[in-house]
């Protein structure tokens, strides 16, 4: 799901969401992108997945003071719980949503 400045509320109200702030020209970003489709498509009965393009979302990239790409927020009814930089391995990112 691709958030942006008109849905990014709404999207994070209720569900647990994991959002990764990123760019297209990001090299990293694109590294991560396979193992990120698969670890969505593994945990999508327990958490939804969103991105944020930053160079399209200046504003929502600011608010949530994101200086390095990418970024990886995990949102509990609206509200930020956790979050890694630069995540180093998909294993990261499971222990962030398992809890």
């Amino acid at each position: 799901m691709k958030l942006t400045k008109s849905n990014f509320n709404e999207a994070i109200a209720n569900d647990r969401t994991l959002v990764s702030f990123g760019a297209t020209w990001c090299g990293y970003c694109r590294v991560l992108e396979p193992a990120i489709q698969e670890f969505t498509e593994k945990y999508s009965h327990m958490i939804t997945f969103a991105k944020v393009d930053v160079d399209q979302e200046v504003e929502l990239t600011n608010q949530h003071h994101i200086v390095t790409y990418p970024t990886f927020i995990l949102f509990e009814g609206g509200v930020e719980v956790d979050r890694k930089t630069t995540a180093n391995s998909i294993e990261e990112l499971e222990k962030m949503i398992k809890g």
